[in-house]
């Protein structure tokens, strides 16, 4: 069975079955909310993993220096607790951007004991290059949905999320 037309595609929610994988696009699980968030995820931050590849940046390192530059300076716990990570992970990832000099750790001014994320110019940079990387990603996954649909995905995930 031929892919649908662009403009098939654009009217219908619904994928058509065919053969091969197509053919499971029907079954109870292909409408179940929380693996239709897990596969969008999946097949988006692979995408953007692939062209943040040519940084040497993969989505969640991407992630940290998004907030490092957001100019709200987290804390590594808030880092953690924001992007649902370990702590330990939150660690691993800025150890890789702090070696990269994207990043440094500094005194949290509410909290001795704790670090803030700070990035460095050369940070701030880097992440400029990938904000345009990560845009042209979501650009491609979202394709087919014009900007009032994207606004309204966008509203009901922070709902969700937030």
């Amino acid at each position: 069975m031929p892919a649908p037309t662009t403009a098939e595609a654009t009217t219908s929610s619904q994928p058509t079955a065919g053969n091969g994988v197509e053919r499971l696009y029907t079954t109870d699980l292909a409408s179940e909310i929380e693996f239709l968030t897990a596969r969008a995820r999946s097949l988006g931050s692979g995408r953007a993993n692939n062209m943040l590849a040519e940084l040497d940046l993969k989505v969640r390192s991407y992630s940290v220096l998004s907030l490092a530059c957001s100019g709200q300076n987290p804390s590594q716990r808030e880092l953690a607790d924001f992007l649902s990570l370990d702590p330990s992970q939150i660690v691993a990832l800025v150890d890789q951007l702090e070696k990269r000099g994207a990043v440094t750790r500094e005194a949290d001014p509410r909290d001795r004991r704790s670090k803030v994320i700070a990035p460095t110019a050369a940070g701030r940079r880097l992440y400029k290059r990938a904000e345009a990387i990560v845009r042209q990603a979501s650009d491609h996954s979202l394709a087919q949905l014009n900007d009032q649909e994207r606004e309204t995905l966008r509203d009901l995930l922070r709902r969700i999320a937030f």
